[in-house]
């Protein structure tokens, strides 16, 4: 499982360096081998190891033909790009990726974990979002069962 988040840069290719702590453990699970692609959810991409990927892409084009069903199904696997792991821990995010989720102009990037995948935001948007995260958050922990399924929080 993929957890914690890192302040990173991007350089004018695109190239990021994945934290040194998720390196090894995503050489034995796949190789370095991944696939990013857009969010539906945020303005940031998703990163996913090879594996996990190939999970979500059977479970996608699974999906009952249906005009919401087909618009993920172009989106995710439209943006998708494989991407491997450099010799120096790198990869390189496509332009057209950077430019959706705003990565071109700042270079200063947030890296999370996400249990089975990554997302990567530029760092000003990541800011602007965390406080509604937050806010969203704490209403529905105190609105729904989630404070009993959570209990140890």
């Amino acid at each position: 499982m993929f957890t914690g988040a890192t302040s990173l840069s991007m350089d004018a290719k695109g190239r990021l360096a994945v934290p040194s702590r998720f390196r090894e453990r995503l050489i034995e699970l796949c190789a370095g081998r991944m696939v990013v692609t857009i969010s539906l959810f945020n303005e940031c991409l998703s990163l996913y190891p090879a594996p996990s990927w190939q999970r979500l892409g059977e479970e996608i084009a699974a999906l009952p033909a249906d005009p919401g069903n087909r618009s993920i199904q172009q989106l995710l696997f439209g943006y998708a790009e494989d991407v491997d792991l450099d010799s120096n821990g790198r990869i390189s995010l496509g332009a057209t990726l950077r430019e959706f989720a705003h990565l071109s102009k700042e270079r200063k990037l947030r890296f999370f974990g996400q249990g089975h995948r990554f997302e990567i935001w530029d760092e000003g948007r990541w800011t602007e979002e965390q406080a509604g995260l937050l806010a969203r958050a704490r209403e529905n922990l105190a609105t729904s069962d989630g404070i009993r399924t959570l209990s140890s929080l």
